[in-house]
């Protein structure tokens, strides 16, 4: 079957000059599910790009109406992010156990002071906010601790989820955390220990549970790597971006948003995309790969979606780029259109720059978060900085 990547849809050639190597923004793509190659109809190849030094006139590069300000940088290993009521944002250093509260006091869109929020976790990811509380997801549990205006640090958190409701530390390191609209229950995306492998939950799923946190239970599951988890605002509509299995060739297994519903299976790791057969594990199990179902949006396989935010009818989708394909792809963060409440099936670049040449990245994008005015920031890891990205003035 031929494989489709329909990749060529520069909508406006009149945009920002980019790097050579990097793809415009408004790139359009479209992986069909119906159009996906056979396993190991190429090589796999473990290829991931050079963390080169940002250059000194380096900026993301965005579709005409919009501008990037480096809102901070000399971050060490930033993940995650979450606006808080006051304005002031924090990020998860995920490396470092810690969160750090950034602040940009005189509104020029670059953070002028910069604290440790709060330590002692365990690689914290998931942010929350609810009911006055600041919550946060680790490889532990799920915390929270009493927050108000201005303030600077939190040293009383509350455990909320039981020892061992998240799994243990091993593999997949991230826990994405969302809160209900109603504030009755709260989800929790934990990925596998493994590439493929049969694992018993709370792996490779996505786990409810009651505000207070407990009756812990599997909401969904078949999800290798559950990473961004985000309510469509507006609805009461769960979405995740997963990380597929590598090994399989430079095609396989497309990564991909999708809306989740309580009992559903998207095939990790007897199948892929709807009830296409793992190798070696299909047999197991093959009541599971028809029930297998197949995501709303597919990405380039290997892509690496990680944060997720919704906003202006569209998911923004942090692309952290591959390792496992011939030629590296990725690095950008994208946006998926939406349409009375469904995404449309393609999706289109909506920052990019992070690319110098093939190959070769100065930074790579992970979480995402909106704030109240709109202005979108954006972590890097790899660059370790915080791009605070707005729209311009009419």
């Amino acid at each position: 079957m031929a494989w489709r990547l329909v990749c060529v849809l520069l909508l406006l050639a009149a945009a920002a000059p980019v790097a050579a190597a990097d793809l415009a923004p408004l790139t359009r793509f479209h992986v069909h599910f119906t159009d996906l190659p056979q396993p190991f109809a190429t090589p796999s190849k473990a290829n991931p790009a050079d963390v080169v030094a940002r250059p000194e006139q380096a900026a993301l590069e965005l579709p005409p109406g919009y501008a990037a300000t480096l809102f901070a940088d000399r971050l060490d290993h930033p993940r995650n992010l979450l606006v808080l009521p006051d304005g002031a944002l924090l990020v998860a250093e995920q490396r470092m156990d810690k969160l750090t509260r950034l602040v940009d006091a005189d509104g020029d869109g670059m953070a002028e002071t910069r604290a440790t929020f709060a330590t002692g976790f365990s690689e914290p990811f998931g942010l929350a906010f609810h009911d006055g509380q600041v919550w946060v997801a680790d490889t532990r549990a799920v915390w929270r601790a009493a927050w108000s205006d201005g303030q600077e640090r939190a040293d009383s958190w509350v455990q909320v989820t039981p020892p061992g409701a998240l799994g243990d530390d091993r593999g997949h390191s991230t826990r994405s955390l969302a809160i209900h609209p109603d504030g009755s229950r709260f989800y929790v995306g934990i990925g596998s220990r493994a590439n493929i492998a049969e694992e018993a939950a709370p792996r490779a799923t996505v786990r409810e549970f009651r505000i207070d946190g407990s009756h812990g239970r599997t909401f969904a599951s078949g999800l290798r790597n559950p990473v961004g988890l985000a309510f469509r605002p507006g609805s009461s509509d769960l979405w995740t971006v997963v990380n597929e299995r590598d090994g399989l060739g430079d095609e396989l297994v497309p990564d991909y948003l999708a809306r989740l519903e309580d009992g559903a299976f998207f095939g990790w790791p007897y199948a892929y995309i709807g009830p296409n057969p793992q190798p070696g594990f299909a047999s197991r199990a093959p009541g599971l790969v028809v029930k297998s179902r197949v995501p709303d949006v597919l990405f380039r396989a290997h892509s690496a979606p990680l944060g997720l935010a919704f906003a202006d009818g569209f998911a923004y989708v942090a692309l952290h780029g591959s390792w496992n394909r011939s030629e590296p792809i990725g690095t950008v963060v994208a946006r998926v259109p939406f349409v009375n409440d469904h995404p449309l099936g393609p999706y289109e670049v909506f920052a990019s720059g992070f690319m110098v040449a093939p190959g070769k990245v100065w930074g790579r994008p992970v979480g995402l978060a909106f704030g109240p005015d709109g202005a979108l920031y954006v972590a890097d890891d790899a660059g370790r900085t915080v791009w605070k990205i707005t729209q311009s003035a009419p």
